[in-house]
């Protein structure tokens, strides 16, 4: 298989779930594909996404993650319930909290940064875990990696043209999750 469930052998008491692996990548990979579209400056789809971040990126992630727990797959369990819980800390930050009490635009840019700069560390973590499972987690992990650096180095630095790679970069990470969660629905369809 090729999904987040292969990387633990799955316990009795979790054997008869389905694999959750592929609702989790594909809850991720089209939360990502459409916020990155508003990171890249082609259009602004942040009002779109803040739906997605709570419905699928946040409670189908979370869910995922319940049953890879159910599973016995630590991995699996960790990357999509903690990914679950930053779309709906994101749906909560950018469009559901008061930030005006912020002193200054720079502060809350600045915040920001060090919420995806957290983010970051989180995934490059996650990254070095996933060298123990196939090329399509490792490619997903390595190029989320990349798209949280630049993210959060755009928002720490003000640099607008670093928002855009970072989104470019979040539109690969949406394809190659997107992939994963394709081979693993595919393999289910074979058995």
């Amino acid at each position: 298989m090729s999904n987040l469930s292969d990387t633990t052998p799955a316990q009795s008491a979790g054997a008869g779930i389905a694999d959750p692996g592929p609702l989790g990548l594909a809850a991720f990979a089209l939360t990502t594909f459409v916020l990155s579209f508003t990171n890249t400056g082609i259009f602004k789809a942040e009002p779109v996404v803040f739906g997605l971040a709570l419905a699928y990126g946040g409670a189908a992630q979370i869910l995922a993650g319940m049953w890879e727990f159910k599973k016995g797959n630590t991995f699996g369990a960790t990357a999509f319930t903690s990914y679950g819980a930053f779309w709906i800390s994101f749906w909560y930050l950018t469009g559901h909290t008061d930030l005006s009490g912020v002193s200054n635009a720079k502060d809350l840019t600045h915040g920001i940064g060090l919420y995806l700069l957290a983010w970051f560390i989180f995934t490059a973590y996650m990254l070095v875990a996933s060298l123990g499972t196939n090329v399509k987690l490792i490619a997903v992990f390595a190029l989320l990696t990349v798209t949280f650096a630049l993210l959060a180095l755009a928002d720490l630095t003000t640099t607008a043209n670093l928002t855009k790679a970072g989104g470019w970069f979040g539109l690969a990470t949406a394809v190659a999750a997107w992939y994963a969660s394709f081979t693993g629905v595919a393999a289910s369809t074979r058995k």
